[in-house]
């Protein structure tokens, strides 16, 4: 495969992690604004947090983790049986 599409694929996973991450955490703070005033309550803010957290982990390994760490252990593998 081209080098630069890979090199772009993994960009665009990190780019939707981060931007992810962004609007979780703002719409999160506003969520616990809202309940912190008006409702005296933070079910909602819980319940939001844990289903968006689980996607936000989700791209996160996606992103940074799995992918990474299989590509550099091939690349290993391969220069071990190249000497």
């Amino acid at each position: 495969m081209n080098l630069r599409k890979e090199a772009e694929k993994r960009v665009d996973k990190k780019i939707k992690f981060q931007e992810n991450l962004y609007k979780y955490l703002i719409v999160n703070t506003v969520i616990a604004i809202v309940c912190f005033v008006f409702l005296q309550s933070f079910w909602l803010l819980i319940f939001v947090m844990f289903f968006w957290g689980i996607g936000v982990l989700d791209d996160f390994f996606n992103a940074y983790s799995l992918n990474n760490c299989r590509e550099k252990m091939i690349e290993r593998e391969i220069s071990k049986m190249g000497d």
